[in-house]
């Protein structure tokens, strides 16, 4: 059984810095490839990074490149988000995702169609 959790959600001031962990069983990180996706209180989901396994490439939204930087530790089983100078904007739920034919991010921060599994996800909130 695949699953995902979150942690390292919270409350921070506009600049400020959290780090997010997933931690997933079921699945091995060198298989697959892991995505982060954010929604907001008014629209829908949107995927922000997707983290390639092993030596792939890591893929940013435009929106947080620059400002987050993903990471894995495959013998934790856990990845992570850095996420600095944050915004308001950023506020939201953030998930992990990944799926059964995620092998590879495809060149997108947002293989959308790809994603089987989701963690319950962690609140960011960045107050101005």
């Amino acid at each position: 059984q695949v699953q995902l959790v979150e942690s390292g959600g919270g409350l921070v001031q506009d600049g400020g810095s959290l780090r997010l962990s997933c931690t997933v069983s079921g699945i091995r990180l060198d298989y697959y490839a892991i995505g982060w996706v954010r929604q907001d209180p008014v629209k829908s989901r949107a995927g922000i990074v997707c983290i390639g396994r092993n030596d792939a490439p890591t893929y940013y939204a435009p929106s947080v490149k620059g400002r987050f930087i993903a990471s894995s530790d495959n013998a934790r089983k856990t990845v992570y988000l850095q996420m600095n100078d944050l915004k308001p904007e950023d506020t939201g739920v953030y998930y992990c995702a990944t799926g059964d034919e995620l092998e590879d991010c495809y060149n997108t921060y947002f293989p959308e169609g790809e994603y089987d599994y989701w963690g319950r996800g962690v609140q960011v909130t960045v107050s101005s």
